[in-house]
């Protein structure tokens, strides 16, 4: 590491087996390029939700800190660990008395990341607001350091906009967008700070955003509800968002979507 700058990676939601694998691969590869590892793990085992065997399995990666969203309650494990799993954030704007913490501040090399994870409220389950939440938030990692990371997983674009404006203002140093597991084309650095509106999926290259195409297809012409099945095929891709932050200023100097496909789906019975 550079003793000014820090760079982190963050993936895009994990879907499934296929897009741990495709994780786990690229990281026994390119691993030490980066100082600070984050991931989106909210649809990592079977497509819903994180088991404890996976979280597990993260760590052993080389993952830092893990984000979620509004899936992480989908396997019910999750419910006796996640106040011992000190890698692991759920989204911040959960009501008061819900399990595990809403952001953490994690020590890397010496440098101290602020980690926080957010989730939207338009076109998604009703939380409670996070803007001022986010805004008390922001105030008091940066008591402590001036890097500050966000996952705002959320569905409209919009929101996700005007939030990140909103945070830039703030001092934060990266805001990711996450949920729709489409990569768009509009990384950036609005006032110091590193952003995009989503930073897309891992998975399986061959279905739809990660899941079977067969089944999406049925929702689709049918309209009645059908168990979504993780994707496999021959490939899978990475979708991820380099940063590099300023350790003294917090500020955001570069930023570059990641985007890597044809890793091979090893063919085996363990759970997607």
């Amino acid at each position: 590491m550079d003793n000014n700058i820090i760079k982190i990676i963050f993936f895009g939601d994990i879907v499934g087996k296929p897009g741990r694998t495709a994780v786990r691969d690229f990281l026994s590869d390119n691993k030490e390029k980066y100082d600070f590892v984050i991931a989106n793990i909210e649809n990592a085992s079977h497509g819903f939700g994180l088991t404890e065997k996976n979280y597990n399995e993260f760590i052993e990666y080389g993952i830092d800190a893990m984000t979620c969203g509004n899936h992480i309650w989908d396997k019910k494990d999750i419910y006796s660990y996640i106040d011992n799993a000190d890698k692991l954030i759920r989204p911040i704007n959960y009501p008061n008395g819900v399990k595990g913490v809403g952001s953490r501040i994690f020590e890397k090399n010496g440098v101290k990341i602020g980690v926080i994870n957010s989730i939207g409220r338009v076109f998604m389950n009703m939380v409670d607001s996070p803007w001022e939440i986010v805004k008390d938030e922001i105030a008091k990692i940066k008591e402590i350091t001036p890097i500050v990371v966000m996952d705002f997983h959320a569905e409209a674009t919009a929101e996700k906009i005007c939030f990140a404006k909103y945070c830039s203002e703030l001092g934060m140093s990266a805001f990711l967008g996450t949920h729709t597991h489409v990569q768009t084309a509009d990384e950036s650095i609005i006032n110091g700070m590193a952003y995009i509106t989503d930073a897309g999926f891992c998975g399986a290259s061959d279905g739809v955003i990660g899941m079977e195409y067969n089944t999406s297809l049925s929702r689709f012409l049918t309209g009645i509800p059908e168990r979504y099945e993780v994707a496999q095929g021959k490939t899978t891709q990475v979708n991820a968002l380099e940063v590099d932050i300023d350790v003294n200023s917090g500020c955001a100097l570069a930023v570059k979507r990641v985007f890597c496909s044809n890793s091979k789906i090893e063919e085996s019975g363990d759970e997607n």
